[in-house]
């Protein structure tokens, strides 16, 4: 399944177009986009058996963040060992762990506003929690995953780094920093969803490239570490890191500028897009 947030309804991206989900399944799942991962089981059910109607077309630019209201947001650092070296820090012994408040969350293609001059974009796989997870082990992690979708983690740089200790989740959480979709696929669309193509251009230029593979804690290792402090909720988000070839590890550096259109892309899920336009300027006490 490919499943989206169509005009703020749910609904299912097939091969004849968008399918809203209230409508087909006679009411049995509302409208929601976020509520159905609490009834994962019984949707997926109901997917595998349901006579779909044909679906309706639809602009990309009238999809929402697949997942607008998860309970949680998680994310980690320096999981691409590139990304470590870049960033000049050791190879990390537990996944490091921030957050991305949820009003950062966005739609796979719109506007980037641009705070700063020093805004930077991070490609990442984002993993959604479909059946809660506590203490569960890395053999059997990948049960409670409802499926996969691509994020950006954009990164204000300035207030991300203010010292004396980091700001990563303020940094990295200003609105319509975290854009998500075009769909969260399930784990069946994919030959690997362990080993996927990632990458990032910016005005067509190849910032990023590289695979899912690579990561120093795979998804299994990232929720069974996880859970093992707290629950992992259904519709949880977890990102999981990015490859070389962020904006801050460059020399010269090299941030976003207005104008300039990023284009995130991962294998079997599709593509975001956002284009670079002035934002409310933001000051911090010591720039």
């Amino acid at each position: 399944m490919r499943i989206s947030n169509l005009g703020g309804r749910l609904a299912l991206l097939t091969d004849t177009g968008a399918v809203d989900v209230e409508k087909a399944s006679a009411g049995q799942f509302g409208a929601d986009p976020t509520a159905v991962y609490a009834k994962w089981d019984e949707f997926v059910a109901w997917a595998r058996s349901a006579d779909l109607p044909a679906g309706t077309p639809y602009d990309d630019a009238d999809l929402g963040a697949p997942v607008p209201e998860p309970a949680q947001i998680f994310a980690i650092g320096l999981n691409y060992r590139d990304h470590a070296v870049e960033s000049g820090l050791d190879f990390p012994a537990e996944p490091p762990v921030f957050t991305k408040f949820r009003t950062s969350l966005a739609g796979p293609v719109g506007d980037l506003e641009l705070p700063t001059d020093t805004v930077d974009w991070e490609a990442e796989l984002v993993v959604v929690i479909g059946r809660a997870a506590r203490d569960v082990s890395a053999e059997n992690a990948w049960d409670h995953v409802a499926g996969l979708t691509v994020g950006q983690d954009f990164s204000e740089r300035t207030r991300q780094l203010v010292p004396p200790a980091p700001q990563f989740s303020l940094g990295k959480s200003f609105p319509g920093f975290s854009p998500i979709g075009p769909a969260v696929v399930t784990l069946d669309e994919f030959a690997d969803p362990a080993d996927l193509d990632i990458s990032c251009t910016v005005d067509g230029e190849t910032m990023q490239h590289g695979r899912t593979s690579e990561l120093i804690f795979s998804i299994p290792v990232l929720i069974e570490r996880l859970s093992a402090v707290l629950p992992l909720l259904p519709g949880d988000l977890i990102f999981t890191g990015t490859p070389s070839g962020v904006g801050g590890g460059r020399s010269p550096q090299r941030f976003l500028r207005v104008g300039e259109e990023i284009v995130t892309r991962i294998e079997g899920i599709g593509e975001l897009r956002q284009k670079c336009v002035p934002g409310k300027r933001h000051t911090t006490a010591f720039a």
